[in-house]
C-alpha cells in the first residue's frame, strides 16, 4: 500500500535518488529545513519501507558487462516459481518479472560478450520447464534509471 508523501518527502527522495551519499546537512540546506527535520523524515521513510537501502550505481560496461539482454519466456504450467528462482540465481540475471501477455516471464541480464550470450541462452533460457524463449540484445540504452522519481501530488 502506498505511503502518504508530502511535497517535502518527494523532494527529499528526488535529491537522494540523484545522490544517495548527500549529507543530511546538505539535504537540509537544499530544502531549507533543519537538519534534525531531515534526519527524522529519512528515519520515518526508512521505517515505513519507502527507502529500503542505499547503494552505488555501477557502470556495467566498466565491469565487463558489454551487452544487455531482454528475454521473454513461456514456462510450463505449474513450474513458474521453480524456474524463475533457478533463473534468478544466475549472476548475469539482474531482473525477473511475472508479466501479462504472450510471455509468462521477462528476464533482464547482462553478459560479457557473444560467447557469454550463447552460454546464457543455451543454459539458462533452456532450463527444464522453459517451453519457449525469445531473446533481444539491447543496441543502445536511451534511458535506464533504477527507479523513477516519486509521482507528483495530485
Amino acid at each position: 500500500m502506498p505511503v502518504e508523501l508530502d511535497a517535502t518527502d518527494r523532494m527529499l527522495l528526488k535529491l537522494l535518488s540523484e545522490d544517495a551519499r548527500a549529507s543530511h546537512r546538505h539535504l537540509a540546506r537544499t530544502l531549507g529545513l533543519a537538519q534534525g527535520t531531515v534526519t527524522n523524515r529519512l528515519r520515518r521513510l526508512e521505517d515505513e519501507g519507502v527507502i529500503e537501502g542505499y547503494s552505488a550505481v555501477l557502470n556495467p560496461e566498466h565491469l565487463g558487462w558489454t551487452m544487455t539482454i531482454m528475454a521473454g519466456l513461456r514456462i510450463v504450467k505449474g513450474r513458474m516459481i521453480d524456474v524463475q528462482q533457478r533463473i534468478a540465481a544466475d549472476p548475469r540475471v539482474f531482473a525477473v518479472y511475472d508479466v501479462t501477455g504472450d510471455w509468462d516471464s521477462i528476464v533482464l541480464a547482462r553478459v560479457r560478450d557473444r560467447n557469454d550470450l550463447d552460454n546464457l541462452t543455451k543454459t539458462v533460457f533452456t532450463l527444464d520447464g522453459v517451453a519457449r524463449s525469445y531473446t533481444h540484445v539491447v543496441l543502445n540504452t536511451v534511458k535506464e534509471d533504477a527507479f523513477p522519481s516519486p509521482p507528483a501530488d495530485d
